[in-house]
């Protein structure tokens, strides 16, 4: 199978969904010319298919090793990552003052899917620079966006988040690492962090470590932790890499999936000093960790539609070429399995739900360029959609991973057929940047008390009235609308206890929104005689399957969010255990 990037569906759902040509009315977008769009969408999909995708399984046979205390990539890599420095890949959201192009995120966020999709592990590398540069870009000084922006905006140096500690990982009040003043501005950073992603490698000249820690009688918990900037080589007085910062690479992990993603171990500190920068105030960490994660998170959610779209494409492939008897009440010769009533249920499955989760993300994504040109009311509604697109984009991207195992059969369960890779390398998805249940929690603790509860209450209106009376969607919205007000008046752990179900249900509603405006937008088409017709019947179909198949669905999860907390404690720890 070769991997093709879906540039028609994501052009289509750039200007139905994400709203490209209104973005480009602004002036700060207004290079986002439609020719430009298509060219870069058209470009990163080739460059995708050519560079990254022919890395895709070596990168999880040989994975990053750990030679002589460094990290070496698998061959090819360093090579490819060279080449999308190259090509400008890396620049298109970057701030323009500092080396990036200034396009819109929502871009970006099309590039990102491409690549993912071809190599979801390697992908990985510049959604952590991203997390990096708006980090830098919103708190960092004149001085530290002069020397580091430029060079993480190309791509030529990444970036990481060193939050993890053996005894903080979801507590990242627990961490212990150290920041101690150094008399001339800077501080020694001692501790080891772990689950350090791209921790170390060797595709580019510097890898640039934002580190959360304390400095000394700092206080306890989330209070007294800060940021530091925290270089892999010290800059020297021309700002190029120079000495050794003292930063060890213990260990990688050695992981289920994203093998070419190599998970450092870091001790900081131990073997000579590791100087840092403060980024921002002192004890404003966690605020400047949110900035790093927010659209981290949103990527990470996209890696759900990366992995369901290339499962999805092998797949299709494979059923096309597998044959195996005859489709029952239709003769005795054998057909490719395609052609089988339940193989079909599950390819439709596929197809819709990635093209779902697509919408999502990528709706998501245009929001985040609405609340960056200041658009009222933008900026909450990235805040409500986040925990939807990172928790329902990762749980969907696994299961259809999942289905792409089960069309093909025992040949799935097969390592050779590449099939299980796919669901194996997105099921760190639903664990990191928080976990799925954290995501679901901060929807029902911090989002949904937005404005006294009104940014929720208007999302759910808007699907309301735009769904008319499509039956499924209006009901599940209706489900939607009482959920909601029962977690209001709900006490806190009724609220946790219901949170998963409640947040599929509203992300299931709001793709499932999507999904209709995609089906009057092709069919509107379709009757002016506009666009490749083959595409937008294909969406027709889709589209209908996710609404009158999926969306039902979620309906179902009403009761276990409503259910309260009792009986998750009707037996005790021990009773539990036994």
């Amino acid at each position: 199978m070769t991997f093709t990037a879906p540039t028609t569906e994501q052009l289509f759902v750039l200007k139905t969904i994400t709203g490209i040509d209104e973005l480009q009315g602004h002036d700060r977008f207004a290079e986002a010319t439609p020719d430009l769009v298509e060219a870069i969408v058209e470009g990163v999909g080739e460059f995708a298919a050519g560079e990254f995708a022919p890395l895709y399984r070596i990168g999880d046979t040989v994975g990053a090793r750990l030679i002589d205390g460094a990290v070496t990539m698998p061959e090819g890599y360093r090579e490819a990552y060279q080449h999308y420095v190259e090509a400008g890949w890396s620049a298109l959201s970057a701030p323009a003052d500092h080396g990036g192009q200034g396009l819109p995120f929502s871009l970006a966020t099309v590039a990102l899917d491409s690549l993912g999709a071809a190599n979801m592990a390697f992908a990985l590398c510049p959604i952590l620079t991203v997390g990096a540069i708006e980090a830098l870009h919103h708190h960092g000084s004149d001085q530290q966006k002069a020397l580091y922006l430029p060079k993480l905006s190309t791509g030529e140096w990444t970036g990481t988040m060193n939050l993890t500690e053996p005894q903080a990982g979801s507590d990242v009040g627990a961490l212990r690492a150290t920041a101690t003043p150094r008399g001339d501005g800077t501080y020694a950073i001692r501790g080891q962090k772990i689950y350090i992603s791209f921790g170390d490698h060797d595709m580019a000249d510097n890898i640039i470590h934002l580190v959360l820690a304390r400095t000394p009688d700092a206080p306890a918990g989330t209070k007294g932790i800060s940021l530091f900037l925290v270089p892999k080589y010290r800059l020297d007085a021309d700002g190029n890499p120079g000495e050794a910062n003292g930063i060890k690479t213990v260990s990688i992990e050695h992981k289920m999936g994203i093998n070419a993603s190599p998970t450092c171990v870091l001790q900081f500190g131990e073997e000579g000093e590791s100087v840092g920068e403060l980024i921002g105030p002192e004890f404003g960490g966690m605020r400047a960790m949110f900035t790093m994660m927010n659209n981290a998170r949103l990527n990470v959610g996209l890696q759900g539609v990366q992995i369901a779209e290339g499962a999805t494409q092998k797949a299709l492939w494979f059923a096309r070429e597998r044959v195996q008897s005859a489709r029952a009440g239709a003769g005795r010769d054998p057909v490719a399995i395609i052609e089988h009533p339940d193989v079909r249920r599950m390819l439709l499955r596929m197809k819709a739900g990635t093209e779902a989760i697509r919408a999502l993300l990528y709706y998501a994504s245009g929001q985040v360029d609405r609340a960056n040109l200041g658009v009222p009311g933008a900026r909450e509604m990235v805040d409500l959609l986040t925990p939807l697109a990172k928790t329902y984009g990762t749980d969907l991207g696994s299961e259809i991973a999942s289905l792409g195992v089960q069309v093909h059969g025992g040949m799935g369960y097969v390592e050779e057929t590449g099939a299980a890779q796919y669901y194996r390398d997105i099921r760190i998805a639903q664990i990191y940047e928080g976990t799925n249940g954290i995501q679901a929690a901060d929807l029902v603790g911090r989002k949904l008390g937005m404005a006294g509860g009104d940014v929720v209450r208007g999302l759910i209106a808007e699907v309301q009235a735009d769904a008319g009376n499509h039956p499924a969607l209006a009901s599940l919205a209706g489900d939607v609308a009482e959920v909601t007000e029962y977690m209001v008046g709900a006490s806190v752990d009724d609220r946790l206890a219901g949170s998963y179900p409640y947040c599929t249900m509203m992300a299931v509603m709001t793709a499932g929104w999507l999904m209709l405006k995609q089906s009057r937008a092709a069919q509107a088409m379709l009757d002016a005689g506009e666009g490749n017709a083959e595409f937008l019947k294909a969406k027709l179909v889709t589209t209908r399957f996710y609404l009158e198949r999926m969306v039902p669905e979620a309906g179902g999860l009403k009761a276990a969010a409503m259910a309260g907390a009792d009986l998750l404690y009707a037996l005790d720890a021990e009773a539990l255990a036994a």
